[in-house]
């Protein structure tokens, strides 16, 4: 049991209770998962991106695809080998968690298991 209930994230309300693992907003509804230790720490948990041979990925590295892509849409996919350069990590659908813009097919979102760092 939290001894120290966190506000609402939402609405900042402070009148949040616990409801079994999860915390509970009154007033608006909004449910989460409280973070242990990170209120004490001060620092949010900061999240590690990998490439394909596991070197970790940063804002506005370039990358090089590894393997032949098919892009939905288009008759021809994206080769192996494409460089993609100022690459930007986002929290994206189905681990699709590098956005960035690829001559000759524009903005798309890929995933880390699909790049290496150039």
């Amino acid at each position: 049991m939290i001894e120290n209930l966190p506000p609402c994230p939402k609405c900042s309300c402070e009148y949040t209770y616990e409801m079994n693992a999860l915390v509970v907003c009154p007033e608006c509804g909004h449910e989460w998962a409280p973070v242990e230790g990170a209120a004490d720490s001060g620092a949010a948990a900061e999240r590690v991106v990998k490439d394909s041979v596991g070197n970790v990925l940063q804002d506005g590295d370039s990358v090089v695809v590894v393997k032949a892509l098919k892009v939905k849409g288009s008759p021809s996919g994206i080769k192996a080998g494409t460089k993609v350069r100022g690459i930007r990590l986002v929290d994206g659908v189905d681990g699709h968690d590098i956005d960035c813009k690829i001559d000759g097919f524009g903005a798309m979102q890929l995933k880390s298991s699909v790049v290496k760092k150039a």
